[in-house]
């Protein structure tokens, strides 16, 4: 691995899809968070359309797109709470999966952990896997909790807020 501070960058995929997904299932209780989180999740997916080297990355994309934006408009996007609570879910669990499978598991000689290793040799890959692993389920953890406290409002009540804010 060349530049960066290698104490940042290899856990930053386990720990930052989990982050990401934490955000999105935090966004994902309330509608018109959901509207933002979806403007954002869009942009990135447009990104990812641009570098996208095969044609099934581009169809997956694009269908993806088109949900989101059926979303938004059915029913004042009241779907799209949970379509942008599902890709939470989905990249938070990926991720604690991930971690479980590559470094817990099953131990992949040459994995982010077993390169962290090397930089701390007192702690070996496997218990900073688990170390990853606890920080994600946090993160899932917290996004849960953090929407559960945040958006109080009922469904009805977020319906109408939708209808009346402007995104």
């Amino acid at each position: 691995m060349r530049g960066g501070i290698q104490a940042c960058t290899l856990p930053a995929g386990y720990l930052g899809s989990s982050l990401i997904g934490a955000l999105l299932i935090f966004a994902g209780f309330d509608t018109v968070a959901s509207k933002v989180a979806s403007i954002i999740l869009a942009v990135m997916l447009l990104i990812t359309l641009w570098w996208a080297r095969n044609w099934l990355t581009r169809i997956v994309v694009v269908i993806a797109i088109g949900i989101m934006v059926a979303f938004w408009f059915i029913d004042h996007g009241s779907p799209l709470r949970f379509y942008v609570l599902f890709n939470g879910v989905m990249s938070c669990l990926y991720s604690v999966w991930d971690i479980v499978d590559d470094l817990v598991f099953r131990k992949v000689n040459e994995s982010d952990a077993t390169q962290f290793a090397k930089l701390c040799p007192i702690i070996p890959s496997r218990v900073w896997g688990v170390i990853w692993l606890l920080i994600s389920v946090i993160f899932m953890l917290g996004g849960i909790l953090a929407g559960l406290a945040a958006f109080k409002d009922s469904t009805s009540e977020q319906t109408s807020a939708s209808q009346n804010r402007q995104i």
